[in-house]
């Protein structure tokens, strides 16, 4: 099957299905970044001011990344390192220039860069997706050669016209990875504990699936004896475990801090609102001297009363007694 890297042409000038992919991956990545960033609450627009600046970093970090470790290759014509169009970028290299431009524009805009990178980490492992298909237009980015004629099939393995011979599709394989990545990094940010997990979950995952099917390719870059994307995946899946733990034990241990504060809290309220048993003695409260003197008056009054009546009943009985005799 003959496979034309040009889609078609415009104004004279070929446009290719990877530029035509990488579009469609960044348009894609837009969308799906601004609507996440407003479920964090975040302004939508911001995610376009940002892409403005992670683009051009992301293809400089791409494009140097391939440059430093293919350096023989372009030292005695300097000029072809701007010609991008001809191919050369490292999807790492992209990853760096985007953490750059992450860090720039999180502090430019007062915003958490954990959030800004959790917010684009499903964005960019679908772009991932997407975009290892300009690989097979451009028939690069694939494996082993497969001799085995019971194998010569895709996608198990993949025709490269120019070598007449059939390789292990390894582009298709990293895309359908990526593409488990993002649907599983869709349902794991609904649990995200704290901010940043997102982002150290995609670098693990697709650390992981990089390290095992890069030592299936044929076009590795090298350091030495030892494949670069190989080392660095390694790197990177025992970083961001690290990371996470750490991370995720940190945030643990803050929690039962302020658990244990709000009990606190808690319990003071209570005893505040509980009178509690006094240890001074109880000091009786003193007559009231208005009330006393009133009882007295009426106590003096009866005795008055008692003492003025007795003469007059003896008077009496002395003068029945005179009229007797």
């Amino acid at each position: 099957m003959h496979v034309d890297p040009v889609a078609f042409e415009l104004f004279g000038r070929p446009v290719y299905w990877y530029g035509i992919l990488i579009a469609v991956s960044v348009l894609v990545g837009i969308y799906l970044a601004m609507r996440y960033a407003k479920r964090l609450n975040y302004d939508p627009e911001m995610i376009v001011d940002f892409c403005l600046l992670a683009i051009p970093l992301g293809i400089i970090g791409a494009r140097l990344y391939y440059v430093i470790f293919e350096w023989d290759v372009y030292k005695d014509n300097p000029l072809d390192i701007v010609k991008i169009w001809e191919g050369g970028l490292a999807i790492y290299g992209a990853v760096i220039g985007g953490l750059v431009a992450a860090f720039i524009f999180s502090h430019w805009r007062k915003m958490n860069f954990w959030d800004l990178v959790d917010i684009v980490s499903p964005s960019l492992i679908l772009g991932q997706a997407i975009g290892r298909w300009g690989n097979f237009f451009n028939q690069e980015a694939y494996g082993r050669i497969v001799t085995d004629k019971a194998w010569q099939w895709f996608p198990y393995a993949v025709y490269i016209e120019a070598r007449q011979e059939w390789h292990m599709a390894t582009f298709f394989y990293e895309s359908m990875w990526n593409l488990l990545v993002f649907l599983f990094l869709l349902n794991f940010r609904k649990r995200r504990k704290i901010s940043g997990e997102v982002f150290l979950v995609y670098l693990f995952l697709y650390s992981c699936g990089r390290v095992v099917i890069e030592g299936l390719r044929t076009d590795s870059l090298y350091l030495g004896p030892v494949r670069i994307s190989q080392l660095l995946s390694a790197v990177l899946i025992v970083l961001s475990a690290v990371l996470f733990v750490i991370r995720r034990k940190k945030h643990t241990a803050v929690s039962q801090d302020e658990a244990c504060e709000n009990n606190l809290v808690l319990q003071a309220e209570g005893i505040n609102d509980v009178s509690l048993p006094s240890d001074e003695p109880e000091i009786p409260s003193e007559p009231n001297t208005e009330d006393l003197s009133s009882e007295d008056e009426q106590q003096h009054v009866a005795v008055d009363d008692g003492e003025g009546s007795a003469p007059e009943n003896n008077d009496d009985k002395i003068q029945d007694e005179a009229r007797d005799v």
